[in-house]
């Protein structure tokens, strides 16, 4: 039995325990809250003062940043894509990885393990390496994304020339490209220009079909000095203007590197009578990789589309109703005719589109950034400077939340094999001016369905609201 003196060393010791293990878990929890603060409480203070005024300079920059990013979103988006920054803060992310573990094995150190009780110390190591494998594997996963983020902005976007917007808008040019063995060249499938207003992100789409025929070009223009009647080449549709410049390279500048793509953007603008400011081409079937690599797309389908057909046989079929659709019946949505038209078919690509303006989140992207950049590598080819990526993500936020209107040029609207393209530009002058006027609180006209084949979604082809007729 123990005298009293041996229970009341017993009860020090114990208490004496308690604390230093208080203190223990004190400086662990202190460095990593505040990396550097139990340095200068318990260590060496010059170590403590570097850390912590390094640790303040970067959530002063993160404040900063989050600030520009509420006042200011197209200079934040400007910096986050900035392929020099993304760099040094790569750097600054590992550096910052190493400094934080060696500032918690200090910690740990500062809280003398040896002196702890047995099942204090194997708390305290466990403690202290679970913190440690968390800390730096956050900063670390922080950086893989940001060298992930880097090399796609430096693969995909060059350093081209800025376009500005023209008349207070961005037109892009949406080239679907499809080339196949039974193909001569690359033929783009899917023509459409987004015009996006350059303050507020208000989109309308105009949909030109492929088979439309006597292309004009705008005066002055390459197309238009070779081609001063139309576009005469057999066959004379609009999606053969690309094949047909892309073998006769000869005829542009030399500044020019993809013939086929000016060409096009030259058809386009003597058709829409707007400028082109960008193109974007997209590989439909670098397309399937980019929906699986964000999970998916809901889509409300309207009638049965096929899987197969034309040149095949029909080996499923995406049934009517609201659905869940993977990369390859996404993709078949988008392309499938056999049992429609073109026409169908291109309202149908507008639906696509809407869905993954308005599905494809911030944290979506976010949480797939390393699948989507190895999609987007497949997928497309842009002239879009990365000087400008700030800018089109912060317009493209703004649209997800506003409705997207579209006009696609088809049958009954226009005859593709005797296009009205003085009608046409009229149409496109009259589709911004009414965007234009909603944006500004103008008072417009029910824009009415028109031009829904079958097949199609019911008035996707033109529609003052994308999301409602899809």
């Amino acid at each position: 039995m123990s005298s009293p003196s041996q229970s009341a060393n017993l009860d020090a010791e114990l208490d004496s325990a308690r604390i230093r293990f208080r203190r223990a878990l004190t400086l662990l929890g202190m460095t990593l809250v505040i990396p550097g603060s139990a340095q200068l409480v318990a260590g060496n203070k010059r170590v403590g003062r570097a850390a912590m005024r390094a640790w303040m300079a970067a959530l002063l920059g993160f404040i900063l940043l989050a600030a520009l990013y509420f006042g200011w979103r197209s200079m934040a988006f400007h910096l986050m894509t900035n392929t020099t920054l993304l760099g040094l803060l790569r750097i600054g992310l590992i550096v910052a990885a190493a400094v934080w573990v060696g500032l918690l094995l200090d910690a740990w150190r500062l809280g003398d393990p040896l002196t702890l009780r047995q099942r204090q110390r194997l708390t305290m190591f466990s403690l202290n390496s679970a913190v440690c494998i968390v800390a730096s594997g956050v900063l670390l996963f922080a950086s893989h994304v940001v060298a992930v983020q880097r090399d796609f902005i430096t693969f995909m976007f060059g350093d081209g020339q800025v376009s500005d917007a023209v008349d207070g808008r961005y037109n892009v040019l949406l080239l679907g490209g499809d080339s196949g063995q039974t193909r001569v060249g690359l033929r783009p499938d899917s023509i459409t220009v987004a015009s996006i207003d350059a303050d507020t992100g208000r989109t309308v789409l105009f949909g030109l079909p492929r088979n439309m025929e006597h292309v004009p070009f705008p005066d002055g223009s390459v197309m238009a000095r070779h081609f001063p009647n139309g576009f005469n080449w057999d066959p004379d549709y609009l999606n053969a203007i690309n094949t047909w410049a892309t073998e006769h390279p000869g005829v542009f500048p030399e500044a020019v590197q993809d013939p086929g793509i000016e060409a096009t953007e030259e058809a386009v603008e003597g058709i829409t009578g707007l400028q082109v400011n960008y193109y974007a081409m997209v590989n439909l079937y670098g397309f399937r990789s980019l929906v699986d690599a964000v999970g998916g797309i809901t889509l409300k389908v309207r009638e049965r589309v096929p899987i197969g057909g034309i040149g095949g046989d029909i080996t499923g079929w995406i049934e009517p109703g609201k659905q869940h659709l993977d990369g390859y019946h996404a993709l078949w949505y988008a392309r499938s005719r056999a049992t429609s038209d073109d026409y169908a078919r291109m309202a149908r690509q507008k639906c696509v589109m809407n869905a993954m303006l308005h599905q494809l989140s911030p944290r979506t992207v976010l949480l797939h950034v390393e699948a989507i950049a190895k999609a987007g590598k497949q997928l497309m080819s842009t002239d879009i400077p990365a000087s400008q990526l700030g800018i089109f993500i912060d317009l493209a936020l703004k649209a997800r939340s506003l409705p997207v209107a579209t006009v696609s040029f088809v049958p009954p609207i226009i005859k593709t094999y005797d296009p009205d393209y003085g009608l046409i530009r009229t149409k496109v002058a009259k589709a911004i001016a009414r965007s234009e006027a909603a944006d500004s609180g103008a008072a417009t006209s029910k824009h009415k369905h028109q031009g829904s084949s079958v097949g199609s979604p019911a008035g996707a082809n033109v529609t003052g609201n994308l999301t409602h007729a899809c």
